[in-house]
């Protein structure tokens, strides 16, 4: 008898090198403003800022595109950063007293679009020192570095230490000068009897420069003390007996006077002459919010102007009684005051001026000031001081982002519109000034396509940010709390303060001015978007939220003050034993405000119970939205403003869904309570299960004998999901298709919706026009009074009723069927109707393929059987070659709770390649991760911050530029810096325009030796319920080992078993 045996398929060539042309994995650039700031320096040559961050990041900024990234070995905090002018280097501190030294250095020319590109730089890592401790001295402390100062020529640095000591280092050598070495013994000798008082002058607050006589330094102790020392001829210049607690130092640019600042809130002006040896008062000291305690001035600038009046800018001060608690910075010119009010803390600040020697003032352009979570510009030289709009570093998480949208290719006149309503939203408090931060040259060409990325807030709002290249921009941001009467606003018409002359009175000192856009409050939770699809060629946008609302929007260039329809859809379908125990609805209001340019309002359709919308749909060319929640989900048809379906999903046992997510640690409690009887269960089934029997003994021995073969690979157990489990009805997925459903030859409009319990539920839909042709045939006639119709066509049961992550319908051709009015405007190729259709269903566990419109299984792929993962996120995206320019693949990229990318063409579901791309412990960077139709990628990697990714070889948006230096630049060479792609951590040389380049991978990239993003564990992120973080995230983490050994027994029954699928 002769004996087949199946093995598999040996790689070819020809496909890897294919694959090898299509995908290619590589992190490319960090959009948003770093996570945890803790450094600010600023490069007046070449007008650059380097922004320090307490996990040992420093990046670079210029020009809108210009960024440059580096890290430190150990996740350190940064302390203090410092240019050396002109030159592409720059030194930091970190908080474990080691001083770096970095440089700008030229990478490999490269060739984009076409062209080769050269003079693209990198940041690396050239030098570091640690001060060594003093003789005799055990404590490390003397030794400690408070602050740096780069003397003028930089090529010295001075260091003062916590003993009170300065020391000098030569940055050519890193070698310290010991002659130059100024210990606080020699300052004491020096002065007067009566100020000694027998006690220390503390540690060394302020290092300054004479602006004029470089030769020359103040040097500002903890004590108040300030010394002006000659280095050249080391001696005490002059003495400046200050006797309040100092906190920081500036030059007037003479170098006639300096200015003080102390920790009771004042400020004090000292002279420096050349005959007087001591100064025991200062000229004027003054408490600017006085007379009551204040709290400390951190730092103080001194600006001069041609007008005659100097400008003067510091932080802190405010009075500690009343606005102890604020963040504010102060400008004063004259008798223009205002105290700037931020909703973060002020890390550090400085000001664009002119440092030309031959001019006599300084004349400042811009305040540039770096707080905990945003940056803020102010022009200086518009009279009222207003702000700079930004073009890169925005706050993202300005409120708490709580979903995420990406839209390719934009039209041009949606793109138009869109930053003309930005536009008419710049307050008048801001300026159209150039920026100021502009220097290095961005080489990139410009984007082939306009890109947008929506992101939902918790406080109801939806911002439009240009993702289109290296430098995410706001664009636009949309409201929806108008809309609704919230808990902190019941009035239509809320009291104005400015009408209040009391309320003005007390406003007028301080003169607080709010800056800035971030704002973690929200007015109410239930405001929060929880999901956003918007049509790019009809300009609808649906929004939809916490408490069940889901708003459709049409974009608009005009103000409206028109009314609000509303619609309320019950999905519960008066079915008893059901009570809602969650937080009430949303109340519209009865006459909203008028309606700004842009996205406005046209319905409102409210589910109930009111419980947080978790999957939406849109079709504009039908004019209809379907929506999902715990309970069900529905169809509505916004043109004609009535509801098509309400479908209920609940299971009899399902009580939890009727919480709400106020419950949420309620629900969290009894989730983990569930995953440890499941696997306890899971335990004792195991044990019975190894009972030596017949059948068991057959199974081993065959699955020794397909180890031998080389046939298909173990896999996994999978244990059915109960129907018993909580919150089998949450509706997870959403899919509109023109698809055939009820027969082989006609084909019309289709409603897909899967649930957490692994159901599939499909209508075909009567919408009127559509079809129209083959309604004739029919006998019947077209009549567009005729409301949409919905009937239940099948209903599919997944066999281990694992959640249904994505549904999608493929075309003849095996091709995703396009967007509504690609079709029919001629916008893409149209679907193969004249072959059998098929859907995909990817599920938690597996991805399968059914034909139309039998629903009969064709092929699968068993994820979580083969790998041990579930999925995640799913998407169908199309790869182009690099090396042919009309070959592309439509290919399923499929995400994983373990943070791996798994790639498998369609619809045959064979695996191309794998990528390790976020730490499986960042659950909440796997959930709030997004993917584009050509090949790229989002995920949050703080609250403040995105990843951006490339899964294709043809496709990287990342940074590329060039700058110009007063020194040659040096080819890149190894060094013991760690290099990041913009904050992403490299281990490979040989770098390019701020980033590694990976080599191309193939069937799977390889394991880094470092953390493969930023170190930020999940407990730091303060996410929302993004991207539907569930129980089942947290669930996947509780396996055990004693269950993970029973998983990996090997199954051969379950190929021989027919596909769970009930229809109807």
């Amino acid at each position: 008898m002769m004996k087949f045996r199946f093995r598999r398929q040996g790689t070819d060539p020809q496909r890897e090198k294919i694959k090898q042309e299509l995908f290619a994995f590589n992190k490319t650039v960090e959009h948003g403003f770093p996570h945890q700031p803790s450094a600010l320096a600023f490069d007046p040559k070449l007008q650059l800022m380097a922004i320090g961050t307490k996990s040992g990041a420093i990046k670079v900024y210029g020009a809108p595109g210009v960024e440059f990234t580096g890290l430190h070995k150990d996740t350190t905090a940064v302390t203090q950063i410092h240019f050396l002018p002109g030159q592409g280097r720059l030194l930091s501190l970190l908080d474990d007293n080691t001083i770096h030294l970095w440089e700008l250095a030229a990478g490999a020319p490269k060739e984009v679009g076409g062209v080769k590109r050269q003079g693209v730089v990198c940041l690396q890592e050239v030098g570091s020192y640690v001060l060594p401790g003093r003789p005799g001295i055990e404590s490390c402390s003397a030794t400690r570095v408070t602050v740096l100062l780069l003397l003028r020529p930089c090529d010295l640095l001075c260091i003062g230490t916590e003993g009170g000591g300065v020391y000098v280092l030569d940055l050519s050598s890193f070698t310290l000068k010991d002659s130059q070495t100024l210990l606080q013994d020699l300052v004491v000798q020096s002065l007067p009897e009566d100020y000694r008082c027998g006690k220390s002058l503390g540690p060394v607050e302020s290092l300054q420069e004479h602006p004029q006589q470089p030769a020359k330094i103040l040097i500002g102790y903890s004590r108040g003390l300030v010394v002006l020392w000659d280095l050249s001829e080391c001696k005490v210049e002059q003495l400046f007996l200050g006797n309040k607690q100092l906190e920081s130092l500036v030059w007037e640019r003479s170098g006639n006077l300096f200015v003080s600042s102390h920790n009771d809130g004042s400020y004090s002006v000292w002279p420096v002459t050349s005959g007087n040896t001591c100064s025991p008062q200062p000229v004027s000291s003054t408490t600017p919010y006085g007379p009551f305690p204040c709290k400390a001035i951190n730092k103080i600038l001194w600006r001069t102007t041609q007008t005659g009046s100097p400008v003067l800018l510091y932080s802190g001060g405010m009075p500690r009684a009343s606005y102890g608690d604020r963040h504010c910075l102060t400008i004063q010119q004259d008798k223009d005051h205002v105290t700037l009010d931020f909703t973060s803390r002020v890390i550090d600040f400085f000001t664009v001026h002119c440092i030309e020697q031959e001019n006599e003032c300084d004349d400042p352009t811009a305040l540039v000031v770096l707080l905990e979570e945003e940056l803020v510009v102010i022009d200086l030289q518009t009279p009222g001081w207003p702000t700079l709009p930004t073009p890169y570093l925005a706050p993202l998480h300005s409120s708490a982002i709580t979903c995420s949208c990406h839209i390719a290719n934009v039209p041009p006149k949606l793109w138009e519109r869109l930053i003309n309503a930005g536009k008419a939203q710049q307050s008048r408090q801001q300026t159209t000034k150039s920026w100021p931060i502009c220097g290095g040259k961005n080489l990139a060409p410009p984007p082939k396509q306009q890109e947008l990325l929506l992101t939902g807030h918790e406080d109801g709002t939806v911002r439009f940010w240009d993702a289109s290249g290296v430098a995410l921009t706001p664009l636009y941001k949309l409201s929806t709390a108008n809309v609704f009467h919230t808990d902190c606003d019941p009035c239509d018409d809320p009291h104005d303060p400015c009408d209040d002359p009391d309320m003005q009175q007390e406003e007028e000192w301080p003169p607080f001015r709010k800056v800035g856009c971030f704002d973690p409050y929200s007015d109410d939770p239930r405001l929060g978007i929880q999901k956003i699809s918007l049509c790019k060629y009809s300009n609808k946008l649906v929004v939809a939220g916490t408490a069940g609302q889901v708003i459709v929007l049409g974009l608009s260039d005009e103000r409206s003050d028109h009314l609000v329809d509303v619609a309320v859809v019950d999905l519960l379908q008066d079915r008893e034993g059901f009570t809602w125990k969650g937080h009430d609805r949303l109340d519209p209001r009865l006459k909203p405000p008028p309606f700004p340019p842009g996205f406005q309002p046209l319905v409102l359709v409210q589910c109930m119970p009111p419980a947080s919308v978790t999957a939406v749909a849109l079709h504009a060319e039908w004019n209809l939205i379907a929506f999902g929640t715990s309970h069900g989900f529905g169809l509505f048809d916004y043109h004609r403003r009535n509801a098509v379906l309400a479908r209920c999903t609940l299971h009899p046992n399902d009580s939890l869904a009727m919480e709400g997510p106020l419950s949420r640690v309620k629900s969290l409690k009894k989730s983990l309570r569930q995953s440890f009887r499941r696997i306890r269960k899971s335990r004792v089934s195991g044990k019975k299960r190894a009972i030596t029997t017949p059948t068991s003994k057959v199974q081993e021995a065959n699955a020794a004998l397909a180890e031998q073969e080389d046939v298909a690979p173990i896999q996994r157990r999978i244990e059915p999901r109960s129907a018993d489990d909580s919150l089998t009805g949450v509706v997870r997925c959403l899919c509109f298709a023109d698809t055939f459903l009820r027969d082989g030859t006609h084909h019309g409009p289709t409603l897909w919706a899967g649930t957490n319990s692994g159901s599939v539920y499909a209508y075909a839909l009567e919408v009127p026009g559509v079809g129209v042709a083959r309604a004739g045939e029919r006998g019947g006639h077209s009549d567009n009074s005729a409301c949409v119709e919905a009937v239940l066509g099948k209903e599919i049961q997944l066999m281990h009723r694992a959640p249904v992550v994505s549904i999608s319908v493929l075309d003849g051709r095996g091709k995703p069927l396009p967007d509504p009015y690609e079709a029919s405007q001629d916008l893409a190729i149209a679907p193969d109707m004249t072959n059998a259709h098929s859907v995909l269903i990817a599920s938690e566990e597996q991805l399968k393929v059914f034909s139309l419109p039998k629903v009969s299984a064709k092929t699968k792929f068993k994820l979580t059987a083969h790998e041990g993962c579930r999925v995640r996120k799913v998407a169908l995206v199309v790869f182009s070659s690099t090396a042919q320019e009309d070959y592309s693949e439509h290919t399923l990229v499929c995400l994983t709770n373990l943070g791996d990318m798994h790639l498998f063409n369609i619809p045959a579901l064979r695996p191309q390649v794998r990528y390790d791309c976020i730490r499986k412990e960042d659950i909440s960077g796997i959930a709030s991760c997004v993917f584009t139709k050509n090949g790229q990628g989002f995920y949050l990697i703080s609250p403040s911050e995105y990843e951006r990714f490339s899964l294709s070889a043809k496709v990287i948006t990342e940074p590329l530029c060039s700058i110009q230096l007063e020194r040659p630049l040096e080819l890149t060479h190894n060094s013991d810096g760690k290099l990041k792609a913009n904050g992403t951590h490299k281990n490979q040389l040989g770098q390019a325009e701020g980033h590694t380049v990976e080599p191309l991978s193939g069937l799977s990239s390889p394991v880094l030796d470092t953390p493969l993003d930023s170190p930020l564990s999940c407990a730091d992120l303060t996410l929302d319920t993004t991207g539907e973080l569930t129980a089942e995230d947290v669930r996947d983490f509780l396996t055990t080992v004693d269950e993970a050994e029973h998983n990996l027994k090997n199954i051969t029954e379950e190929d021989g078993r027919s596909p769970g699928i009930l229809i109807n």
